[in-house]
């Protein structure tokens, strides 16, 4: 009974982590985040990790962005049906 609490309660550094990920993609349940909170205020590493994995989200998501709006939409649909044309032959 004890130990199934004290899991409830903290983390592995591990869970900790799958949590921060998930929460980038997927809103986390009430005990999720307090559990995740709880993490955080006793471990520096964690949170350390969180602030990285967020610069490294936002600029992923600039990246991929930017190549967005650079690509020609109309092009890539035109080399894509040739491509399949010439693969049908």
């Amino acid at each position: 009974m004890i130990k199934q609490i004290m899991n409830t309660l903290f983390l592995s550094c591990l869970r900790a982590s799958e949590l921060i990920e998930k929460k980038m993609h997927i809103k986390l349940s009430f005990t999720e985040q307090m559990q995740l909170k709880a993490h955080k205020m006793m471990c520096e590493a964690c949170t350390r990790y969180e602030k990285q994995s967020l610069i490294l989200e936002k600029g992923i998501e600039q990246h991929f962005h930017q190549r967005k709006d650079e690509i020609d939409m109309d092009q890539l649909k035109e080399k894509i049906t040739v491509q399949l044309n010439e693969a049908v032959k």
